[in-house]
């Protein structure tokens, strides 16, 4: 009897052992893994993302007030794009060609409306395909709208800071730009997929 409650005694101590030893590995794996987890978009160190102002350093209120309507449809439709919402992001991108029609383009002097007639027409017909598209379409168009909002935004302001953002996956990895909010990546090209995938470009005032 005794040998016996030594040998059980034995194998108890053995098998708590083991469980404290297995616990310490996991430990020790979960830490290395943070160690060496590589850097993503939401990490872009500040002197990594360049600076930018408008070109246009005197406009109308009336510019500046239309400019600001514009930037919060398209960060709505670029938000429910990030959120997988076809349906928010069709209403969004409407908006967008609501917006535009509205804006009196007499506000604009010769150069700025030269400028603004360059991108105009553009910009509505991916509204408009963004509007009535299945999701995956929208993000096609999303990606060319992006481009038409961020020259406008480079020339006119966006009434508020935007990040210029860079997806070096999308498109067969040929890459795609967004304007966001935040400093922090929030990929509307992959969603939940690869929410962080991307970089911080610039900074634009």
């Amino acid at each position: 009897m005794i040998k016996l409650a030594i040998i059980f005694l034995a194998m108890t101590s053995l098998a708590v052992l083991s469980c404290n030893s297995n616990s310490g590995s996991k430990e020790d794996k979960s830490e290395v893994k943070e160690e060496t987890m590589p850097m993503n978009g939401n990490e872009t160190a500040d002197k990594d993302i360049k600076m930018l102002a408008a070109t246009f350093t005197n406009v109308d209120a009336g510019v500046s007030a239309f400019m600001k309507a514009l930037v919060q449809d398209y960060l709505a439709v670029k938000n429910a794009l990030t959120n997988e919402n076809e349906a928010a992001a069709a209403a969004a991108s409407a908006n967008i060609e609501k917006t535009i029609k509205a804006f009196d383009k007499s506000l604009l002097t010769a150069d700025q409306k030269k400028v603004y007639d360059d991108i105009e027409d553009d910009l509505k017909e991916h509204a408009e395909h963004v509007a009535m598209s299945k999701i995956d379409h929208q993000r096609e168009h999303f990606a060319t709208m992006s481009k038409d909002v961020y020259d406008l935004v480079t020339a006119f302001g966006g009434g508020m800071v935007l990040y210029h953002d860079h997806c070096p996956m999308y498109d067969n990895n040929k890459g795609a730009m967004w304007l966001s909010e935040t400093k922090e990546i929030t990929n509307p090209y992959f969603g939940e997929k690869m929410m962080t995938c991307g970089v911080v470009k610039e900074m634009i005032h």
